[in-house]
């Protein structure tokens, strides 16, 4: 997040490249981020991959409309100004002379079904028409036909669409979303997650969890306070991952605040998390909170199923405890391959068997990563000196 000036700390700046993806998706990885160094402030481009990636891409648009109050059409109402290049929601649109707003963004996949459902659909004036690129047929759940196969035709056409995208800034924006588009209390940008919750090139899976997720009729009677939407972050229900951090040990995190939300009353809240016992830091790292804070309230889709809220809670963290997903996954794949069910399929499209083997190897070897990490620097520290949180 940054914060109320939206400039960026140092001499850090960069492009962000959101990619939201399936497996489906045509020779590119699912989920990264792309730096270009070093551009005055700061343009975003997001890439949405995949039916997965598209149908969460074209929510998160309509959702950046309402907040920035942008018609379906990219204009913006008579009672606001237009033009001016310095507002704060150029990071994610582009404006035409005409006064329209046009995403910086570039959907992909490999079938037309789901992203005609953005051309026909209500925001279908929104998006540039040379942005939303499809292909003729899907990959069928088969990595390798996107991989080696049909994926190559059209990674091409996506990349030089990306080119001409990033050819257009007059200026290059970066910085985590949204304290670049409002004001805010105290800056965050990608630079420092990546140097806070990455401490080793291995060691790079965030943990997502967010708070509040409750019902419009929960929210009628209660008003969460600051110090109860963050002890809601180490709970396992509000995680995009199951796996459950009680059983492995936090190595950072860091708190995005949205809406009515003082440092005080942050404070307040993780010192109070530091003193439960059921969550637990590595010893060879400083128990330390990076915390974002953004004055703009969260903002819900009308008719949508959450209910609007004075403030919410987003938390990245890096822990053991993720580990438990790669176990599961792993075990799911031992009980598959022992019979080779469905190797043929990936073979006959170009893969050969090494690369299952090798794959298999990896996730053991980063298995084996995260449950070193968690081990104590000195064995028996905890019990000459006690527990440290």
């Amino acid at each position: 997040m940054l914060g109320s000036a939206c400039q960026p700390s140092g001499n850090e700046k960069a492009l962000q490249c959101t990619v939201n993806g399936t497996a489906e998706s045509p020779n590119l990885k699912t989920n990264f981020t792309i730096f270009l160094f070093p551009l005055p402030q700061r343009e975003c481009i997001s890439i949405h991959v995949g039916q997965a990636g598209v149908q969460i891409g074209n929510a998160c648009w309509e959702l950046y409309c309402l907040e920035h109050g942008i018609q379906p059409d990219g204009q913006m109402p008579s009672d606001k100004t237009i033009g001016g290049g310095d507002d704060s929601f150029n990071t994610f649109f582009s404006e035409t002379g005409a006064g329209k707003h046009v995403p910086r963004a570039v959907f992909v996949d490999l079938e037309p079904t789901v992203i005609d459902e953005v051309r026909t659909g209500t925001y279908r004036q929104l998006f540039h028409p040379e942005q939303l690129i499809t292909g003729k047929e899907d990959a069928a759940n088969n990595y390798a036909r996107g991989h080696y196969t049909i994926g190559k035709e059209i990674i091409d056409l996506v990349l030089d669409r990306i080119r001409k995208l990033v050819c257009s800034f007059s200026k290059i924006k970066y910085s985590s979303e949204p304290s670049l588009r409002f004001d805010g209390a105290l800056n965050v940008d990608l630079t420092e997650f990546q140097t806070n919750l990455v401490p080793y090139p291995r060691i790079h899976f965030p943990l997502a969890t967010y708070a509040p997720v409750i019902s419009a009729e929960k929210a009628y009677h209660e008003q969460l306070s600051v110090a109860e939407i963050t002890n809601a972050c180490f709970e396992p229900a509000n995680q995009m991952v199951k796996c459950d951090p009680r059983h492995g040990k936090y190595m950072a995190c860091c708190l995005l605040y949205r809406g009515d939300v003082v440092p005080k009353d942050v404070n307040a809240a993780i010192a109070t998390i530091k003193t439960k016992r059921s969550i637990q830091f590595v010893d060879w790292c400083p128990t330390g909170f990076k915390v974002g804070i953004n004055y703009q309230p969260p903002t819900v889709v009308p008719g949508g199923d959450l209910a609007k809220v004075q403030r919410a809670v987003c938390m990245l963290s890096n822990t053991t405890a993720i580990a438990e997903a790669w176990a599961r996954l792993d075990h799911k794949f031992d009980l598959m391959y022992a019979k080779r069910a469905f190797v043929h399929w990936y073979v006959g499209e170009g893969m050969e068997e090494g690369e299952f083997s090798e794959a298999r190897e990896d996730m053991a070897a980063l298995e084996k990563d995260y449950e070193e990490v968690g081990v104590d620097s000195v064995e028996g520290e905890g019990e000459e000196e006690g527990e440290e949180y």
